[in-house]
C-alpha cells in the first residue's frame, strides 16, 4: 500500500510511445526506465492514471502488460477506479502531471522524468513555467479580471 504525501501528485501517464515503443495495436518494446521509473513513483506514494487511447482488447492487453512487469495504476482511462464513464463527456484526466509522447517538444525520456520530479535531495520538486495557468478559477483571479474590465 502506497503512504500519500502531502507532495505526492496525481500523474497521468500515456502508454503507447511513453511506457513503450510505438507499435499499436501490438506493444512495443519497454521505454528504458519505464516501468522502474513508474514503480519508484508509485512508491512516492503519488496516484498514477493510465490515460490511453486504447479500449477493449487492446486496453486490457496494456494494463495486463503493466502488471507483469510491476506497476498497477490507481486508475485506467478514469480520475478514480470507480467513475463511471459517461460517452456524452470528456474524458480529459483531472491531472497534476501529464507523461506523454505527445508533449510539445516530444517525449524527455525517462530518467529525465524521474530527475525533473525528484531530484537528487528533494522530495518533490516541479517547476511550472507559467504557474498561474495551473491555478483553478477563484475570487483572486475573478478580482484581477474585474480591475482589468471594470469600466
Amino acid at each position: 500500500m502506497n503512504l500519500i504525501n502531502h507532495n505526492s501528485k496525481v500523474i497521468a501517464v500515456d502508454f503507447d510511445g511513453t511506457i513503450v515503443e510505438h507499435k499499436y495495436p501490438a506493444i512495443g518494446r519497454e521505454m528504458l526506465f519505464a516501468f522502474a521509473t513508474l514503480k519508484e513513483l508509485n512508491k512516492k506514494g503519488h496516484k498514477l492514471l493510465l490515460w490511453t487511447i486504447r479500449t477493449g482488447k487492446e486496453l486490457d492487453e496494456a494494463v495486463e502488460f503493466c502488471k507483469k512487469n510491476g506497476v498497477e495504476f490507481y486508475a485506467v482511462n478514469k480520475n478514480y477506479p470507480e467513475e463511471i464513464i459517461d460517452e456524452k463527456i470528456s474524458r480529459k484526466l483531472n491531472a497534476d502531471i501529464f507523461i506523454d509522447d505527445r508533449n510539445v517538444g516530444g517525449f524527455i525520456g525517462w530518467g529525465e522524468i524521474w530527475q525533473t520530479l525528484h531530484p537528487e535531495g528533494k522530495e518533490f520538486s516541479h517547476q511550472l513555467k507559467n504557474a498561474e495557468a495551473h491555478q483553478n478559477y477563484n475570487s483572486k483571479s475573478n478580482s484581477l479580471f474585474k480591475k482589468i474590465f471594470k469600466k
